[in-house]
């Protein structure tokens, strides 16, 4: 194989990083869970001074940017996704002074910093609630949140039968005859997104955050701010009529067109920064165009594109959803994101290694879960193999990739985790219905030994099977084929060949192998099958499994240099 230092650099590899107000649409992301990657004081939680510490490994591992999910005070009833105060840091995670060292630490090692933003709701402990609870019916502390009259003679009944995404009602009583809407746990409350504090409080959050270094920022369901519901006093809809109506952006409560009116004035903070900050949305929409209005550049920049995670492993599935979304791409002027895994999903090599999903609902490998996790049903090897090529074509494709902490180790998901020793709110409100989210935000193995095999000092948060040891990052340090040594040498030397935003497809005879090739003459080729199938012609820089002569085994991806 060649060499990656004899690999001629591709225009814009990163260089002139630090000006390059584009940097985001063809970036390498790591998503960071702070509570899970690094604890530097032994408290079980990860801390931004265990990210700090990390910094050469993040270095060494190749991103161009981390991502943060929230590290702000919070009572973690949601994993930190209910946020007690926008503008600081849980104390169990550090301080804003470990903020700014950890943000000076990975810009000195040439990586950008992006921030988690969670703009639909609050924590139940956010002043602005704990004011709102204190203050009477109709006072402008409660207009900053979605209150409602109860129904019956005192206000005794729910407004509505709304659902929670976490199951149980969505409407959680007060005391004094009115309600509030929750979409997700009973600890976030949802903002009203029509009150003119609440709009102009987050771009004071915008920009206190910019300020500090970051560069860009992750908006957690922004298909979901602004809602329009009947005036107080007037009926609210049933859920069977919720769910009924479509989603053409007049629905009340999802994707509506007036939430760009939101983002718009988000973008006006962004471009009063030199380079201005980036924004990416989490915009679960009905079509890829209704998702393409976010990533307008008058808007938040960047959607992410979640096809490839509802995905099996299948070469049909992966052409007709990545022409679909490079189509996309060039139609709203963005640049599309690949993700197979993030905190919200079974990890990709597990999903993997379970029977391909099809059109069962649900976000891959949840049945797997709920029936406990049977070893029986899940096939590592294959499993693991996939994902390695899988993410190997990910990372050749034009775009943005956002990959999540543990990928890069071959992890896999963590399903045998006793009942009172989860965390994730979906577990206790839909018992036996939804295992939770636990599984993939177990902390990481950095050695093969140890309390938490080098999380921390003691005992993780979430507990950590006997088999992370062979996964650790120090097992896999410098050791040929790994998967840790596999996504080093695919980072480095994708930012030496990408270049431009145009793929063409090549004709591979078999049905279950895709190939294409990119502008500077390297192709990238997967075989989906079991067959092994004939290389293209060329120098073949890397792999994502051993090849055996001229010919590409079942479940691997190569990069040939066309000669």
């Amino acid at each position: 194989m060649t060499d990656l230092l004899d690999v001629p650099a591709a225009k814009g590899d990163g260089s002139d990083a630090a000006s390059d107000p584009t940097w985001w649409r063809q970036a390498a992301v790591y998503q960071i869970y702070p509570r899970s990657f690094a604890d530097s004081d032994g408290d079980g939680i990860g801390n931004l001074r265990g990210i700090t510490s990390r910094a050469d490994y993040l270095a060494a591992l190749g991103i161009d940017a981390v991502w943060l999910s929230p590290f702000y005070p919070s009572a973690l009833a949601d994993g930190g996704y209910d946020v007690a105060d926008y503008r600081d840091v849980d104390p169990r995670i550090g301080t804003l002074d470990d903020f700014d060292e950890m943000v000076a630490a990975l810009h000195g090692a040439g990586i950008r910093v992006v921030v988690d933003i969670v703009p639909n709701h609050t924590s139940d402990l956010h002043e602005w609630f704990r004011e709102a609870l204190a203050s009477p019916k109709g006072s402008p502390a409660r207009d900053r949140y979605i209150f409602r009259d109860g129904l019956g003679a005192d206000g005794e009944l729910p407004p509505a039968d709304w659902t929670s995404t976490f199951g149980g009602p969505a409407w959680e009583p007060v005391g004094d005859g009115q309600w509030y809407f929750h979409h997700f746990a009973t600890e976030q409350p949802d903002l009203n997104w029509d009150n003119p504090e609440v709009r102009e409080d987050f771009l004071h959050t915008l920009r206190f955050w910019s300020d500090r270094g970051v560069d860009g920022f992750r908006i957690d369901v922004a298909h979901m701010l602004t809602k329009d519901l009947p005036a107080p006093g007037e009926p609210l809809p049933p859920q069977a009529e919720l769910e009924a109506m479509p989603r053409d952006g007049r629905h009340p409560l999802f994707d509506r067109d007036d939430v760009h009116e939101v983002y718009a004035g988000w973008r006006e903070v962004f471009d009063a920064y030199d380079p201005p900050r980036t924004a990416v949305a989490e915009a679960w929409v009905e079509s890829a165009e209704r998702r393409a209005r976010y990533a307008s550049k008058e808007g938040l920049g960047q959607a992410f594109n979640f096809d490839l995670l509802e995905a099996d492993f299948d070469a049909a599935q992966f052409r007709r959803i990545i022409t679909a979304n490079l189509e996309l791409a060039a139609t709203s002027g963005s640049s599309t994101t690949w993700v197979f895994s993030n905190h919200d999903v079974v990890r990709h090599a597990t999903r993997y290694g379970l029977p391909p999903r099809g059109d069962r609902p649900g976000k891959g490998g949840a049945e797997w879960l709920l029936a406990g996790g049977p070893e029986r049903e899940l096939d590592r090897a294959a499993g693991l193999a996939r994902a390695r090529a899988a993410t190997m074509l990910e990372l050749a494709l034009p775009g943005s990739s956002y990959l999540y902490q543990g990928e890069e180790l071959g992890l896999h998901e963590v399903a045998d985790i006793p009942d009172d020793e989860r965390q994730d709110p979906s577990f206790f409100r839909n018992p036996g219905v939804d295992m939770g989210r636990d599984g993939c935000r177990v902390p990481l193995p950095w050695t093969t030994d140890g309390p938490s095999f080098g999380f921390g000092d003691g005992p993780a948060h979430l507990p950590q099977p006997a088999w992370f040891a062979d996964h650790a990052a120090g097992a896999q340090d410098g050791v040929e084929g790994s998967t840790l040594e596999l996504y080093r040498a695919a980072l480095a030397l994708r930012r030496k060949l990408q270049t431009g935003e145009e793929l063409e497809w090549l004709e591979t005879g078999p049905a279950d192998v895709l190939a294409f090739r990119r502008p500077n003459g390297w192709v990238s080729v997967t075989n989906f099958g079991d067959a092994p199938v004939p290389l293209p012609d060329g120098e073949v820089l890397l792999s994502s499994a051993p090849l055996d002569g001229g010919v590409l085994p079942g479940a691997t991806t190569a990069w040939v240099m066309a000669r």
